[in-house]
């Protein structure tokens, strides 16, 4: 105990070191020359587990990156231990450049933009054609920002045992989106072939709702690598509980490619993509928009793209989700 007061000697005095004696404050960050490269697989209240040489590293990021993200397929330079062993925590000093990142966000009027995950180049909408239905809108909705992000996008329909996949499959038609179809009763006896097959030297991210079968497909894909837990559909509801909290990086057989797990999404919100974009990600309505008048809001009277639809060129559907879509944006820029 410090002890003050006539009883007190030199050495409860606590002494302040002088300027000389401590070390000076610089703005030169040091440049870690000698950083392992590692590659992100999950991130988890702060700390992210690394791939390093093969060995699953456990790093905080440093202080010195500032406000920068670090989220799950980001590159990145570590230091610190790098043993790999329990208890050992390394620093990630360096954040490359991403070459592509999946943004998304709460809804279309939150203007805070969520990073999915970053290096991805492809994009596979999971949707399940029974229990839960298919909805289209989440699916443009996620196409939107598979263009927006540079992804390719991927369709991956689940469940084909409880339900035909071909209406679905002639609404995107026109897209020209590949497309893939499962059925459950096959998963654990090859069934996920024809996926794989699409994933192979790829980096692909998987989106979806919850109870889709997403992660079941996964844990297919990944046999006797990290099985996540899966749950079942609410019969009351319709809707999938949320059994993955985060995203997870997995690596294919043979290291052929990399799939990302990530949470069951209720919503996917556009806010960070500019209207003028949107039309891009509709390929199929984009040629109809030529004959539109000047500054066309293509929800009025005169636009081009309903003669576009009529004439059999896209279907209906297509246009009133393009519509919606610019709806909802033309509410968020006039708040």
């Amino acid at each position: 105990m410090r002890r003050y007061g006539p009883e007190s000697d030199e050495e409860d005095v606590r002494v302040r070191p002088g300027r000389r004696g401590s070390r000076p404050r610089t703005r030169n960050r040091p440049k870690h020359e000698d950083a392992a490269e590692g590659f992100v697989v999950t991130v988890d209240r702060g700390r992210c587990t690394c791939l390093v040489g093969g060995r699953q590293i456990t790093a905080m990021k440093a202080r010195e990156l500032g406000r920068k993200g670090v989220v799950v397929g980001d590159r990145v330079g570590l230091v610190g231990d790098l043993s790999g062993s329990e208890g050992s925590l390394a620093r990630i000093v360096r954040v490359h450049p991403r070459d592509s990142v999946l943004r998304r966000t709460a809804d279309d009027d939150d203007p805070y933009e969520r990073v999915v995950v970053a290096n991805a180049d492809q994009l596979a909408v999971v949707t399940a054609l029974a229990d839960p239905e298919p909805r289209p809108r989440l699916i443009d909705r996620c196409l939107v920002a598979a263009y927006d992000a540079g992804l390719e996008p991927l369709l991956v329909l689940t469940k084909a045992d409880l339900a035909p996949a071909e209406p679905l499959l002639r609404t995107y038609a026109p897209l020209g989106v590949a497309h893939v179809v499962t059925r459950r009763d096959t998963l654990g006896t090859g069934g996920a072939q024809a996926v794989l097959e699409r994933l192979t030297g790829r980096v692909t991210v998987f989106v979806g709702h919850s109870g889709v079968g997403k992660t079941t497909l996964v844990n297919a894909l990944v046999p006797g690598g990290t099985q996540r837990a899966t749950g079942a559909v609410n019969v009351v509801t319709g809707r999938g509980r949320h059994t993955t909290t985060s995203a997870l990086a997995l690596a294919l057989p043979d290291d052929s490619g990399w799939v990302i797990d990530t949470p069951g999404v209720r919503s996917f919100g556009l806010h960070h993509v500019e209207p003028a974009t949107l039309v891009h990600a509709f390929p199929d309505l984009e040629p109809g928009t030529a004959n539109c008048p000047r500054s066309c809001s293509h929800d009025e009277p005169d636009c081009a793209l309903d003669q576009w639809v009529a004439e059999g060129h896209a279907e209906p559907t297509r246009l009133e989700s393009l519509r919606r879509l610019l709806a909802t944006r033309e509410r968020r820029d006039g708040d």
